[in-house]
This record gives structure tokens, C-alpha cells and sequence, in this order.
């Protein structure tokens, strides 16, 4: 995502020339954009009850096929605090979880709300968030990622709209040039995003500049593609994977992402 500075320009300007050039020259920043995700092993999945393979042998002889699990009623390692932040409405969550409060190495996965109300997960992807881990006070510049509940009602990107069911606007200021945290070249990251509703306006074009919150909170915070190494504040993911969710995302589900350490989410 792109760095924080309250100085870009707002998407009513000309196309912000010099966006991504002057947020992601690594050498005037030091650091990349505020993107940043965490990695939680998938849930295991419940056990049969005890003595389901003899009673299906009784009944057909079937002990060596495995008995159908059920489905999570509650979203895995998310504590009641961080639950009661999730809108009963949304039924969609990207779940974001970090190896630690200090790690720049993550993992999603979107997980479904079945009408019987249980969570069905999807692949687990690998990610990235920002370089020193995670903060549930995000300041601008201060290479952490917000830890939270957030809306996903927007998305764009340098690329032609790969069929997103989000509002998606195309443009060539998603380009990004420079090099990271670890000298990986940014090129491509902003292919597509999808833009975290950290303060920031919903249902405006990821681009839009506005901070409800005040510039010194920081923003511009997106999932968007992996380049490879820690971001600012953002979450990332391979390319591949970022094409799915733009895909997969859809507005009549009310998506959310909830992400942070596995620790920050458990409470």
C-alpha cells in the first residue's frame, strides 16, 4: 500500500503523478507502503465422535471411510472481545493472523458464513504485513499494522478489472517503483488492492487521500500484491492468490477483514 503521507494528492487532482514514485523510492522513505499480513495455521478440523467407524461398520460396513467433520461455529482463535467487533451482518472474513505481535509474516484465509450460520474456510495463503508487526493504536510511520475489525468495500488497480464485484477503479496511479525493506523491487504490488477500511472514507476509490481520523493516524492501508518482503502497513499476497480474492469478494456479503497476532486475536 502506499506510504502514509498526508501530502497526496486526492483522486479530484490530475492522476497522482508521482504517487507511487514518491511513496515507494525506498531511499527517501526507508520503508514501503503500509502493507502487512500474519500467518496462523488452519484450524484443525472437529473429530468424529468416539466409535462413529465401528457403528458405521454395524450399519454397512464403511469403518475405513472417514466420517464427515462439521463445519466451526465460531471463527477459529478469535476471542470474544475481537468477535463482538465482527457485524452479525457480514458474511464474509478475511482472516488475517500474525506469528507474532513482532513478525512481518503471516497467513489468510477467507472464510464463508453458511446459512446454518458455521464458517467454511477457504486456501490458506501465505502473507506479509508490516516490517515491526502489529499495533492496535496505528500511527503513520510507525511500520506497524493496525490490529482490527474492518470493512472491505472497495478495490483498484494498475491492472483491468480481473472481476471484482466491488466497486474497482483502474488506474495508472496503482504504479509502484522503488525497492523494499529487504531491496525487492516494488514493481507490480499495486497491481491489485483491495482497500482496508482503516481510516479512510468507505465506497471511495482507494486512492482517495480523506483521514476521518487525522493524518497522524496513518492510512492507505490495502491488500495488494506481495513484492516479497515486509510493508509499511499493509497486508500482502502472491499475486495469484490477490486475483482470487478480488474475485471472490462480494458486497451483498458485507466482507470484513479481521486482522493482528494471534495473541491480540484471541482476547
Amino acid at each position: 500500500m502506499p506510504p502514509q503521507s498526508p501530502s497526496l494528492p486526492s483522486p479530484r487532482r490530475p492522476l497522482a503523478r508521482g504517487l507511487a514514485a514518491t511513496l515507494f523510492v525506498a531511499g527517501a522513505l526507508g520503508a514501503l507502503g503500509a502493507c502487512g499480513l500474519s500467518t496462523e495455521p488452519e484450524p484443525d478440523a472437529t473429530r468424529a465422535p468416539a466409535g462413529t467407524a465401528a457403528k458405521a461398520e454395524a450399519n454397512g460396513g464403511r469403518a475405513g471411510r472417514a466420517a464427515p467433520t462439521a463445519l466451526p461455529r465460531q471463527l477459529p482463535g478469535i476471542g470474544p472481545k475481537t468477535l463482538a467487533k465482527v457485524p452479525e451482518r457480514s458474511r464474509q472474513v478475511l482472516l488475517v493472523t500474525g506469528q507474532g505481535r513482532d513478525s512481518s509474516r503471516s497467513r489468510a484465509v477467507l472464510y464463508e458464513r453458511t446459512e446454518e450460520g458455521a464458517w467454511r474456510a477457504g486456501t490458506s495463503w501465505p502473507a506479509h504485513n508490516a516490517r515491526r508487526g502489529w499495533t492496535d493504536k496505528h500511527m503513520m510511520g510507525d511500520l506497524r499494522s493496525p490490529i482490527g475489525v474492518f470493512g472491505l468495500t472497495d478495490a483498484g488497480g494498475l491492472h483491468a478489472n480481473p472481476g471484482s464485484r466491488l466497486p474497482y477503479e483502474r488506474s495508472d496511479s496503482f504504479t509502484a517503483v522503488g525497492r523494499g525493506f529487504e531491496g525487492e523491487p516494488l514493481a507490480g504490488s499495486f497491481d491489485y488492492v483491495v482497500a482496508i477500511n482503516y481510516n479512510r472514507v468507505p465506497g471511495t476509490s482507494p486512492l482517495d487521500w480523506t483521514r476521518p481520523m487525522g493524518a497522524s493516524r496513518g492510512g492507505g492501508i490495502w491488500v495488494h500484491v506481495d513484492h516479497g518482503g515486509p510493508t509499511q502497513g499493509c497486508v500482502s499476497l502472491a499475486e495469484r492468490d490477490m486475483r482470487d480474492l478480488v474475485r471472490a469478494l462480494d458486497p451483498e456479503r458485507h466482507p470484513v477483514i479481521v486482522m493482528g497476532d494471534a495473541k491480540s486475536l484471541a482476547r
